[in-house]
């Protein structure tokens, strides 16, 4: 029985996601790479931009079942399993300043965010609340999520989107090296990456670029974070409503106190 062309396009997107991880992971054990100390997910997340920019847009429109597959269920499922090894005790370690300073990282980056992209940087104001929300509380995942509340037009998720995915991206190499300049424990610095860095993906490359323990305390702390989606866009989608209702069309009036 002949393979359906769809598996086809499956198994071949698998492979080479497969095939770029295992190089990653070979890549981070050679001599060049003893001083750097790039992980193997850094070096993995390196080489699939490089693959995603080069190869040719009809090869990779082919295999995207497979490369969407890899992208979603199995980093998600590998995330899932790294986050099991953690335990009840490694949460409470953290005590409540972690959950403190995501609130306060996730308020002050959305509102100043918003604020400074609308009167600043000229966005409009669906753009800077999307990048706002993306920035400030789980990249991606919360830029589609707040998308689904302000219903915004589509270019501008994308514009969003791809405006968290680089500078999470250069948060990931920027980091590490700037870790020994901070005079933080490793603690300490897993809980800055955690709250500040976009992609649980992201957080876990610059955390383990530090230490185990700072991967960790990282990912807990960015878990935190995401857990604060929910009430985020419980306020946003009552302050649009609010603003609606009143018949105003700007979302800014709530940040401002001003008038129509």
């Amino acid at each position: 029985m002949p393979i359906p062309k769809i598996s086809w396009q499956f198994l071949s997107g698998l492979t080479l996601c497969l095939a770029a991880a295992l190089l990653a992971w070979a890549a981070a054990g050679l001599a060049w790479n003893h001083r750097l100390q790039f992980s193997p997910l850094m070096l993995a997340i390196v080489a699939g931009m490089l693959l995603g920019n080069t190869l040719p847009r009809g090869l990779v429109g082919w295999i995207h079942p497979g490369l969407r597959f890899s992208q979603q269920s199995l980093l998600r499922l590998g995330i899932v399993l790294y986050g099991v090894r953690l335990t009840v005790n490694d949460l409470s370690n953290l005590g409540p300043r972690a959950m403190v300073f995501d609130l306060a990282v996730v308020a002050s980056v959305v509102l100043i965010g918003y604020w400074l992209g609308t009167r600043l940087f000229g966005l409009d104001e669906d753009t800077a609340l999307l990048v706002s929300a993306g920035s400030g509380i789980c990249g991606a995942a919360a830029v589609l999520a707040t998308e689904r509340v302000i219903d915004s037009a589509s270019h501008k998720v994308s514009i969003a989107v791809a405006t968290v995915v680089i500078f999470g991206t250069v948060a990931m190499f920027l980091y590490p090296a700037l870790y020994p300049l901070t005079g933080f424990t490793e603690r300490q610095f897993g809980v800055y990456t955690g709250a500040t860095v976009h992609e649980v993906a992201q957080v876990l490359a610059a955390g383990r670029a530090i230490s185990p323990l700072a991967a960790d305390t990282a990912v807990i702390t960015k878990m935190l974070r995401v857990l604060l989606l929910a009430p985020a866009l419980l306020i946003i989608s009552r302050v649009r409503r609010r603003e609606v209702g009143r018949g105003k069309l700007s979302f800014r009036g709530s940040f401002s106190g001003s008038g129509p």
